[in-house]
């Protein structure tokens, strides 16, 4: 059973991260992990004996602060919790706390709520796009206005690079949902000819799955993230899917921005992003 670490810092925007979790959970079986990574400065003047009662104190209230936080999130979706752990960590750096315990307990995706983020945010960099470009598991970008609703169809955004390889990840992904899938490529003027023969190509191995081809030429006037609003906004997904490259140069990730990190600044849909390598 796959598991999901679902993040919070016990806001309201981070809810959303956890009503999709639970929706993911309600359509398959996933075993879902909520998180919340805190940090208190201690006085210099306490000797260890205090110190350690006042953690003790402070991780018993955090505690039962977190399966009140749940449990009302999973009482305003009118379910009942299954399957499902609350878990909080001492951590000074919360973006790599939840990398650290997504390795040691073999998560298979991170959960996480995003609600956009200021040009100064978007330099120095914040929690969903550090996990995106980082996070050896798969990640998913959760607006903070997300509400229940199920899960039917998945818009995959594909460069038709190792495009094989990664449509059998976005199937794997699918198949427990039932969610039909959508493959979105935007081509240059150019290209148009050699990217259908690809697209057909692969609607052909993968008849089975009736996969809905979009092949749009893209304008060179907007940006990437625009052009994929537009069909965001007009095919309506459950989820978009995205891959992105890890291993590029610190040069490249700080003047090229990842697009799936770009992206989930503004998605209006869950994003799960999944790393090339």
């Amino acid at each position: 059973m796959d598991k999901i670490l679902v993040t919070t810092d016990f806001s309201t925007n981070s809810k959303a991260g956890l009503r999709f979790a639970i929706q993911l959970a309600s359509q398959a079986k996933y075993e879902l992990i909520f998180f919340h990574a805190y940090y208190f400065e201690k006085p210099t003047t306490w000797n260890k004996a205090t110190i350690a009662a006042f953690e003790k104190r402070a991780a018993e209230t955090i505690q039962k602060k977190l399966d009140r936080f749940v449990q009302s999130v999973y009482n305003s979706m009118g379910l009942v919790r299954h399957r499902e752990k609350c878990i909080i960590v001492s951590a000074l750096h919360t973006d790599s706390s939840i990398l650290d315990y997504a390795q040691k307990s073999k998560i298979d995706f991170i959960c996480i709520s995003t609600r956009g983020a200021g040009k100064l945010k978007k330099l120095l960099g914040t929690n969903t796009s550090y996990l995106i470009n980082h996070a050896p598991v798969p990640v998913i970008a959760v607006p903070y206005n997300y509400r229940k609703k199920e899960i039917k169809t998945i818009l995959y955004a594909s460069d038709l690079e190792h495009v094989d390889r990664e449509l059998r990840k976005v199937l794997a992904f699918s198949k427990p949902l039932k969610a039909a899938i959508e493959l979105l490529h935007f081509h240059y003027p150019t290209s148009g000819v050699t990217s259908k023969l690809i697209m057909d190509k692969q609607a052909k191995k993968f008849s089975k799955y009736a996969i809905k081809m979009h092949l749009e030429e893209v304008n060179l006037t907007e940006r990437l993230v625009t052009n994929i609003e537009v069909v965001v906004k007009k095919s309506k997904p459950s989820v978009m899917v995205m891959f992105t490259e890890q291993s590029r140069s610190f040069f490249d990730k700080i003047f090229l921005s990842s697009n799936a990190a770009d992206y989930s600044f503004t998605s209006k849909v869950p994003l799960l992003v999944f790393n090339k390598a």
